[in-house]
């Protein structure tokens, strides 16, 4: 039980273990961190892998010249977007297949329109702020392929999503992750990061929420101030 528990452990903190992979693995660590950043993204049963703090962590060690940050880049850039795109394949598959039942009552068909008139609406948006939300991420893809989001559509908000996502924060590693109140203070960093760029995300959600109960009070207000009817 012991060793199960470090062994999870392991894989859920391995950005924390970074150094040693990368002395143990050698090159063979890059084929390492596409299957880690694969998985967060493209499997909606690994979500809690590492995805925010391992990219700044890589980043960090990418500028000590452990690993080459061009390279680095590249390569978790392509896992993030391959595995969005099974992610949306495997929702696009057992989607039809889900919402069969017409009584079923957690895959209800109404369900799956008002998810297709959402990600339409606001797909584009929804994928790349996703990128920057632990557990968020790995599950938005696969709602979009339930929700049979146009695929061109997802797949370039995929890729937009995927190179601010592993750009920004391997870049932030590589700039910022060895100065020593950012080394010394890693988790903070790395929620300030989260905090940051989901932030765009919450002021979208506030004006959104606010627009609604506007126009709510303006019906309310509007239908008070007709004359009543004659025949009622």
């Amino acid at each position: 039980m012991e060793y199960l528990i470090k062994f999870a452990d392991f894989f859920v903190h391995l950005d924390k273990y970074l150094g040693q992979i990368i002395n143990y693995f050698g090159s063979w660590t890059y084929f390492f961190l596409f299957i880690v950043i694969f998985c967060e993204t493209g499997l909606v049963v690994t979500p809690i892998l590492p995805g925010d703090s391992l990219l700044f962590a890589v980043g960090t060690f990418c500028a000590q010249g452990y690993l080459d940050v061009k390279l680095t880049i590249f390569i978790l850039t392509i896992a993030a977007i391959l595995g969005d795109t099974v992610n949306y394949s495997i929702g696009h598959f057992i989607g039809p297949k889900v919402f069969h039942y017409e009584n079923s009552r957690i895959f209800k068909k109404e369900y799956l329109q008002k998810t297709h008139n959402f990600f339409e609406k606001y797909g584009g948006k929804t994928i790349v702020i996703a990128r920057f939300v632990p557990i968020v991420r790995t599950f938005a893809p696969f709602v979009a392929g339930v929700g049979e989001m146009t695929y061109l559509k997802f797949l370039s908000y995929n890729i937009i999503g995927a190179m601010v996502w592993v750009f920004g924060i391997t870049l932030g590693g590589y700039f910022f992750g060895n100065i020593p109140i950012v080394k010394n203070n890693f988790t903070i960093a790395i929620f300030i990061i989260i905090f940051l760029s989901i932030l765009p995300g919450i002021i979208e959600y506030i004006k959104h929420r606010l627009g609604q109960k506007r126009r709510t009070v303006g019906a309310e207000k509007f239908r008070s101030q007709q004359p009543p009817n004659p025949s009622a």
